[in-house]
């Protein structure tokens, strides 16, 4: 299976990028799991919605047109560890590559949005786009564990 990590801002913190990187290093051959860096727009005083379809145009250009696309959205379903698991199982057995797609801090522009297949939400609570990619890097090695019977997950 292959997933990508599609995530706007290209400098995070050391510690979550740190986090990141252990957690996409863990992954067994075969089950491939890459983070894709966009950069974010400079900001200077421009509108979110056109700094939105300026990082959105970079976000549609790293999915591959093939691609599942999974967004996070604060709007999007709440999902559990063993739902999540049953996402990636079944996009394995369809043999589908998957694009979650994280946006920048003013949030993802409508096309990027309208791409996607699922919708979902890490938290009913904001996150910071840092900790956003740290969850979800350790909800794939979850969901991974989970479908190889690893005892890395003990629920």
């Amino acid at each position: 299976m292959r997933i990508r990590i599609i995530a706007v801002g290209q400098h995070i913190a050391d510690w979550a990028e740190t986090a990141v990187r252990d957690y996409l290093g863990r992954f067994p051959r075969g089950f491939d799991v890459e983070l894709k860096e966009i950069r974010t727009e400079p900001r200077a005083g421009q509108p979110p919605a056109k700094l939105m379809a300026a990082e959105g145009e970079r976000i549609c250009k790293a999915i591959g047109p093939e691609d599942y696309v999974i967004v996070l959205d604060e709007h999007g379903r709440n999902v559990s560890t063993l739902d999540f698991a049953k996402l990636i199982a079944k996009g394995r057995a369809d043999g589908e590559t998957y694009a979650f797609i994280i946006g920048g801090p003013d949030g993802l522009a409508p096309e990027v949005k309208a791409l996607a297949r699922e919708t979902i939400r890490l938290s009913d609570m904001t996150l910071p786009h840092a900790f956003a990619r740290v969850l979800l890097a350790e909800q794939l090695y979850r969901a991974w564990s989970i479908l190889a019977n690893h005892p890395y997950h003990r629920a």
